[in-house]
């Protein structure tokens, strides 16, 4: 099982929203995810669709959906990662 999922059926995606035009270009989103470690699927949002469909203001975000695709919690900023 990837590190990932969980035995719990939890899953982590993350959603990449670039800021700036250099954020864009995939290439240099897979060498940032490489670099960074990241193991989890990302995908590239270059047009907002997903941080404006949440009506996203902050960054990071975090958002705990379930299997129904009904919104349990909703974190903004830095730290409470042990919470959520």
């Amino acid at each position: 099982m990837p590190k990932w999922q969980t035995r719990h059926g939890l899953e982590i995606v993350g959603i990449h929203s670039p800021e700036f035009a250099i954020e864009k270009d995939a290439g240099n989103l897979q060498s940032a995810i490489r670099k960074e470690g990241i193991g989890y699927p990302v995908a590239q949002d270059n047009n907002l669709a997903t941080w404006t469909a949440y009506r996203n203001q902050y960054w990071p975000a975090k958002y705990l959906i379930d299997a129904e695709g009904i919104v349990r919690s909703i974190n903004f900023g830095e730290g409470n990662y042990a919470q959520t």
